[in-house]
């Protein structure tokens, strides 16, 4: 298959390295921007020094802003069976089928830890994409993690409120925890180690046992414990489950603004 990137920033870059490892596809970036070309993936400044050529799949990975500057003059780069793919968060289907219009689109909402292949993405397609555009999409993105479809555009918005914005609150909670270990008089070595290997063992154990969080935090909780103490001041009058219901409504506002 042969993929146009149009853009390769942070996410797209992060994106392109996965499948450049799980796929032997064609791989090509246009990006003024981008000084050093990625291995094994052809890059050129503008769109003119693609010539005629025409790809399968064309990647849009700019940001919203720059869609309805940038995508038209890509319109005629695709092939008659190729689809288009959007990481830009929030951009509706129909935005992206006002620029390009004529193709299937499929909206992927992926996030940061795709780049060491640990990433959630949530995927939507179009009524008009067919299976093969679909299977192409999701290889590509289970190469950088979890893929996971919905079944209507509102909820790639919702997923972009929980997982494509999701790490950002866990490196903020890592780093206020990891504060208040330094606050108990722990070096910031220590702290880090600490509460980065309480994060990650936790998560784990979640993982690989399959049990709901609720039940493993209460088989760590005797009655007027250490931990109790400490649940009571993180949770107990409910705020930080207000905070994390407000937090991820924000984001979700967010992307409906960007639309």
């Amino acid at each position: 298959m042969k993929t146009l990137l149009v853009g390769c920033g942070k996410m797209g870059g992060a994106l392109l390295s996965q499948w450049m490892r799980a796929t032997e596809d064609e791989y090509t970036i246009v990006d003024p921007f981008l000084d050093q070309p990625v291995d094994g993936a052809r890059l050129f400044k503008d769109i003119n020094a693609l010539g005629a050529e025409k790809f399968d799949l064309l990647i849009v990975a700019i940001k919203p802003q720059m869609i309805d500057e940038i995508l038209p003059a890509y319109k005629d780069v695709l092939a008659d069976t190729g689809a288009v793919a959007s990481i830009a968060a929030g951009c509706s289907v129909a935005r992206l089928q006002s620029a390009l219009p004529g193709y299937p689109v499929i909206r992927i909402m992926p996030n940061l830890p795709s780049a060491i292949g640990a990433g959630v993405a949530g995927l939507y397609a179009s009524g008009d994409a067919k299976d093969e555009h679909k299977s192409a999409v999701e290889t590509l993105m289970k190469s950088a993690g979890t893929a996971v479809w919905v079944d209507d555009e509102d909820q790639i918005d919702r997923v972009t409120a929980v997982a494509g914005s999701g790490p950002g609150y866990v490196f903020e909670l890592a780093r206020a925890y990891i504060e208040a270990a330094k606050d108990l008089g722990f070096s910031e070595d220590q702290a880090t180690d600490l509460v980065l290997g309480t994060l990650d063992g936790s998560i784990r154990m979640i993982l690989q046992t399959g049990d709901k969080p609720e039940n493993l935090r209460n088989s760590v909780t005797s009655k007027n414990g250490t931990t109790e103490a400490g649940l009571k001041a993180l949770n107990g009058d409910g705020k930080l489950s207000d905070l994390l219901k407000a937090t991820t409504e924000a984001a979700y506002k967010r992307a409906i603004e960007l639309r």
